[in-house]
C-alpha cells in the first residue's frame, strides 16, 4: 500500500490520531531507547506547531514535528520512524516534506549524534558543541534560510 502524508496542527488532530502519533513517540524514545522523561513537553498544543506523520493503511509509520521557535526560527523534533518501516527511506521523506512546509527560513533541529550526517544531507550543519541528553549522545544543527524550489508541497490531511 502507498504510504500516505498528514500534517495538522493540534486543533485540527482528532483524539485517535494524537494517540496514535504519541504511542510513536513514546514507544522509541522512552521505551526503546529506555530514556524515562516527560514526553508531552507543552509544545503539541501550541498553535505554532505542526505535526507531520506519514501512514500506511491507516497505521502511523513515521513522524516528526515543526515548533515555531523566537526569531521566526522553526524548530524539527521528535522525527521517529517505526521499527517495522526503518530503512525504507521514511525518515528521509519526512525531512524533506518539513523543509518544504518550513520554506525558506531557518531551521533547527537537535540531532542524536549518529545521525548527524543524515540531518546534513538536508542542508543543516553543526551549530555547537555535542551534549548528552538522557544519556544519548546529541548535537545541535541549524539550516540557515534557503531559497525555495517551487511550491510547499501539498500534504493530505
Amino acid at each position: 500500500m502507498p504510504i500516505e502524508s498528514h500534517v495538522a496542527s493540534f486543533a485540527e488532530l482528532d483524539a485517535r490520531t494524537f494517540h496514535d502519533l504519541l504511542r510513536l513517540r513514546i514507544d522509541t524514545f522512552v521505551v526503546e531507547q529506555s530514556c524515562p522523561y516527560p514526553e508531552l513537553d507543552g509544545r503539541d498544543v501550541e498553535p505554532g506547531t505542526r505535526h507531520l506523520w506519514l501512514t500506511r493503511d491507516g497505521v502511523v509509520v513515521a513522524y516528526l514535528r515543526i515548533l515555531a521557535d523566537p526569531g521566526g526560527v522553526a524548530r524539527i523534533g521528535r522525527v521517529v520512524v517505526a521499527p517495522a518501516a526503518r530503512g525504507a527511506g521514511l525518515a528521509g521523506r519526512l525531512m524533506t516534506e518539513a523543509l518544504a512546509l518550513v520554506g525558506g527560513g531557518p531551521c533547527v533541529l537537535e540531532a542524536q549524534s549518529h545521525l548527524v550526517a543524515f540531518y546534513a544531507g538536508h542542508g543543516f550543519t553543526v551549530s555547537g558543541p555535542g551534549y548528552l541528553d538522557d544519556g544519548i549522545p546529541h548535537t545541535p544543527m541549524r539550516r540557515e534560510g534557503q531559497p525555495v524550489d517551487g511550491p510547499p508541497v501539498n500534504a493530505r490531511r
